[in-house]
């Protein structure tokens, strides 16, 4: 376990050196389903994101995403703050509505419904979004409750705030109302739809959807030896040799107008050198 941070730490850095822009964590209490067992380690969210704050320079700092349920939005309005002041004005808030029914279940969160655990996060953001830009907002809602909540001390006056989500009614609504940014959950083939309707929510509300930033997470699995990856495409993963994973990721996920990309290389554990090799070759996507 005493390698267990030093381990995370080189995570971090190892993107940052190779020109990555922000490093995200999961913010959940167990492992999940398809990576381990529950009991296998899992760090709290913010305590890891604020020690790294401490252990690198350039890169944004963010959870991808924050669950609603397990914190308080007066309380994550203080925490994301505090977060961006140790990391001198890196912090990104990253917030959804929370899936995990396990982890609530045995650590006493509650998951309420479906309908539940949307309403939430559109309450949520209404405290959020005033406390991050200084304000002090007094809010009497259907599940949160608020009176002159102070948020000091702040580093900056506007913390980007990224919702993820694939929901087209109410996370692309509320990512057109109050997000700088959405993550956009969705296999590969239904970007273009999801980029669609993510421009009609802006339109409802006079927005330029130039103006949201979007991206989508992909799980890469890097393979040297060039092959017809035809049969590995679809779904959210993208396999081959880097030559090929860029390529994929240009014509498939830039191309159509997704503005960026969050790596995953679960399969790949941590081995010192893989995200430097994917830096190398999606850089020139990014710099074009």
């Amino acid at each position: 376990m005493a390698d267990l941070f030093p381990a995370v730490k080189a995570q971090a850095a190892e993107p940052e050196a190779a020109g990555f822009d922000t490093v995200l964590l999961m913010d959940h209490f167990y492992q999940l389903p398809g990576l381990g067992e529950p009991d296998e380690p899992m760090l709290e969210a913010y305590t890891a994101l604020g020690a790294l704050a401490t252990a690198t320079e350039r890169v944004q700092l963010s959870t991808l995403v924050t669950g609603n349920t397990y914190r308080n939005p007066t309380l994550l309005a203080k925490v994301i703050t505090t977060l961006d002041v140790v990391s001198a004005g890196r912090a990104v808030l990253g917030i959804g509505a929370g899936w995990f029914e396990l982890e609530h279940r045995q650590l006493g969160f509650d998951f309420d419904t479906f309908t539940e655990r949307f309403e939430k996060p559109e309450e949520a953001l209404q405290i959020i979004v005033p406390m991050l830009h200084g304000e002090r907002p007094t809010f009497d809602g259907k599940w949160y409750h608020t009176e002159s909540a102070i948020n000091e001390p702040r580093y900056r006056d506007h913390i980007p705030v990224m919702l993820g989500g694939s929901g087209e009614k109410k996370t692309f609504r509320s990512a057109a109302r109050y997000a700088d940014h959405l993550n956009l959950i969705a296999d590969i083939d239904e970007l273009p739809h999801k980029l669609h309707v993510l421009r009609r929510r802006c339109a409802e509300i006079d927005r330029d959807p130039a103006t949201l930033e979007t991206s989508t997470l992909l799980t890469v699995v890097l393979d040297d030896a060039p092959r017809d990856i035809g049969g590995a495409r679809g779904g959210r993963a993208v396999i081959g040799s880097p030559d090929q994973v860029a390529d994929e990721i240009k014509r498939r996920v830039l191309d159509v107008g997704v503005d960026g990309v969050i790596v995953n290389l679960p399969t790949h554990g941590y081995t010192p050198g893989v995200v430097t090799k994917v830096g190398e070759v999606l850089r020139p996507l990014v710099d074009a």
